[in-house]
């Protein structure tokens, strides 16, 4: 198991959810080229509420890196603090993606 998080009394695995099917979208999703190009494979590829709900999420980690208390960030983004809860959880405990991409953007190489 490569990290966990508890969700009540339960350990989740977080690699329970790589397939080859996952990796092939990884692997595409590193074949982008630019925004423009990311704007055409996210539309072809989600509904615009995935699109919107991914976007907060981004928004919501965004806030939490400023250090933005739960309650304003779910008033800003119009989430509820549960969400902010789960993003801040993922953030701070997960595989570390979001804190690479955020320090990337922050820090362009």
């Amino acid at each position: 198991m490569t990290k966990a998080l508890t969700n009540g009394n339960a350990m989740t695995d977080l690699t329970d959810w790589r397939t080859s099917d996952t990796d092939e979208l990884c692997e595409a999703i590193v074949a982008i080229a630019d925004p423009q190009e990311a704007a055409m494979f996210l539309r072809d590829l989600c509904t615009h509420k995935e699109i919107t709900d991914m976007a907060h999420r981004w928004q919501i980690v965004r806030l939490l890196d400023e250090g933005i208390p739960y309650r304003e960030i779910a008033e800003r983004v119009g989430a509820s603090t549960a969400t902010v809860t789960r993003v801040a959880q993922w953030l701070n405990h997960g595989m570390g993606g979001y804190r690479t991409v955020l320090d990337r953007v922050k820090h362009p190489s």
